[in-house]
């Protein structure tokens, strides 16, 4: 199955149990409801994934239930974020051994590369796996920016393919089509920026709150590539107080909860994090029940 780096992709969060193992029970349960609303991929490992408390031989558990759960409905795409090149070497080895069609790839992970050695552990990656490769570009969280010239020299390999465009800066979508056309895909990466880039040519959506509202986020999409801008803006200003529970060091729980309220997730994070106490969690529930009392009717998107 070849990716086609387009439409609304969720970078699905890890469901686990009340007493810390994966919850492969409630994760088909959200599965499902997303294929259901249309998404065109699957995308594993993230932050939202919780990727960091995951032992490997769990994260290889999760490849291949989601594969088999995904049943080849859309590809099924694994997150690499390691500190060292020969360990994303071997996430990626096996991330294609159990059966993703993908990669996300995070620039080195605690080591503050320079463009040289940023452009190299890509390239090494990419020298090494048969998959496709999509680079995940979050300078703001990670503090490594892959700029346009470092971008010349990755799409030399013709499996590095698309970039998760979190950069902030709008005007990066133009750039990169101006400089790259067709060549780089690009999927928007931060939910409060989704619609002004798909606006700009954006190819797709990585979403967070797509964990909790499938059918609208793939409406929006839907909607502003068929050119009804009005109703994809209409949707869009409904969804922003929600889009804005992804963009804080809460989101997680936030999505969590979120998933608790429409019927398709449970609150279990993995410590140190923890679920959402006080008036913290008070404030995101109140956002929750708001949007859920004006949930808008969506028109027939799937059929556009």
């Amino acid at each position: 199955m070849s990716i086609q780096w387009k439409g609304v992709m969720p970078a699905v969060t890890t469901k686990f149990t009340a007493d810390d193992k994966l919850d492969f029970g409630m994760f088909e349960v959200n599965l499902k409801a997303q294929l259901e609303a249309g998404v065109e991929g699957i995308i594993l490992g993230g932050t939202l994934g919780e990727a960091s408390t995951l032992l490997e031989e769990e994260r290889r558990e999760l490849v291949k239930n989601t594969v088999s759960l995904v049943n080849n409905q859309v590809p099924v795409i694994m997150n690499i974020a390691e500190q060292t090149t020969r360990a994303a070497i071997l996430a990626a080895n096996k991330a294609e051994q159990d059966g993703a069609k993908g990669l996300m790839m995070l620039p080195p992970m605690r080591y503050k590369a320079s463009d040289f050695e940023t452009v190299t552990y890509f390239s090494e990656v990419a020298k090494n796996t048969s998959l496709p490769i999509m680079i995940y570009n979050n300078p703001v969280d990670y503090k490594i920016e892959v700029t346009l010239d470092m971008f010349e020299e990755l799409l030399k390999f013709d499996n590095i393919q698309a970039v998760k465009e979190s950069t902030r800066d709008i005007s990066n979508v133009t750039r990169m089509i101006n400089r790259f056309g067709d060549r780089l895909k690009i999927l928007s990466g931060v939910d409060t920026l989704a619609l002004e880039s798909l606006l700009m040519g954006s190819d797709g959506w990585v979403s967070g709150l797509v964990c909790a509202f499938p059918k609208e986020t793939v409406a929006i999409y839907k909607l502003a590539k068929a050119g009804r801008i009005d109703e994809a803006l209409k949707i869009y200003r409904w969804f922003l107080p929600l889009l804005e529970l992804d963009i804080n060091s809460f989101l997680v729980q936030n999505i969590k909860l979120a998933e608790v309220a429409t019927g398709i997730g449970t609150e279990y994070v993995r410590a140190p994090r923890l679920p959402l106490q006080g008036a913290e969690r008070e404030k995101v529930l109140d956002i929750i029940a708001k949007s859920l009392a004006s949930r808008p009717t969506l028109p027939d998107y799937k059929n556009l």
